[in-house]
């Protein structure tokens, strides 16, 4: 039982927006999707849910082929950035209308959801501003009951209260019934305490997978005098380093050994801070091969 996504290739023109992805969502877990804008998070989730078809690899879900497979993509639903009814229809209506196409779907519920968020039910769904038709979205997504929900950039246009909402009652409706949920996002300090597992996609590569205590266990702040973190870190790894006068702060990979010399500080990290520190290494790595592919004769 699992959505499984096996070297998935996508290109745009010229771009190549998914290089080889593969990754398995299984029961029981909230995964988190991260990475900035233009990393491929969004064509990936339509792959997944057959809305785009990929130029190289497979995506089953429970073992079945997704293209073209209702018995399949009736089983994942994706909360996107698009509402699929038509524009004289009132919010109430399309609420009940999502029934007849999902049986498990809990109208009750639904309706219990709207009144905490204040979504307004008798205004038709064009007339609904950008955060009442994400809330809606959310609604969906709370009550559809499928074994996979995948939400995309859930919160955009919600205001901090309206967050909050949704992550309490996310992970209210996974503890209620354990499926299988993945949050794609780049608000990542909002949804660290929600995600027990992480993909991170760059660029269209899948760069960091692993459950997320362990993600963030894999990196150490450091910081001190500048002359004794460049002797304690010169075997080390260093993923980021930064200077202000004498002081110097750097990213470790990896765990360092206790007890540290005197003067230096170690500070656990979280996922943000991982994740950031993760791509000023990419970075810096991107821009050593420019270099070095201009000094090529």
């Amino acid at each position: 039982m699992s959505i499984n996504c096996q070297a998935v290739s996508k290109r745009f023109g010229p771009t190549l927006a998914l290089d080889q992805v593969s990754l398995t969502l299984e029961p029981g877990h909230i995964y988190g999707l991260l990475g900035n804008n233009g990393a491929g998070k969004s064509t990936l989730l339509s792959i997944l849910t057959d809305r785009q078809r990929p130029d190289g690899g497979t995506v089953t879900v429970d073992g079945l082929p997704v293209r073209n497979n209702d018995a399949a993509l009736h089983k994942v639903f994706l909360v996107g950035d698009q509402n699929f009814f038509p524009d004289e229809m009132k919010v109430k209506r399309a609420l009940q209308t999502v029934s007849l196409f999902y049986p498990d779907f809990d109208l009750e519920k639904a309706m219990d959801l709207a009144k905490q968020f204040g979504l307004p039910l008798k205004k038709k769904m064009p007339q609904l501003s950008t955060g009442y038709a994400s809330i809606f979205r959310l609604i969906l997504g709370l009550c559809v009951n499928t074994p996979y929900v995948l939400f995309d950039e859930p919160v955009l246009g919600l205001d901090a209260q309206h967050r909050q909402l949704f992550y309490r009652l996310l992970v209210e409706t996974f503890m209620a019934r354990p499926c299988t949920i993945l949050v794609s996002t780049h608000l990542i300090d909002e949804v660290e305490n929600l995600i027990d597992y992480t993909y991170i996609l760059r660029e269209g590569r899948l760069l960091r997978q692993g459950p997320t205590e362990e993600l963030v266990g894999q990196a150490v702040c450091l910081s001190g005098p500048a002359g004794l973190v460049d002797e304690y870190t010169r075997d080390k790894t260093v993923l980021t380093s930064h200077s202000l006068g004498g002081l110097k702060t750097v990213t470790l990979q990896g765990t360092v050994e206790e007890p540290l010399p005197l003067g230096l500080e170690k500070s656990a990290m979280g996922l943000q801070d991982y994740f950031i520190r993760l791509q000023e290494a990419e970075d810096r790595a991107a821009a050593r091969r420019e270099e070095e592919r201009h000094d090529e004769p």
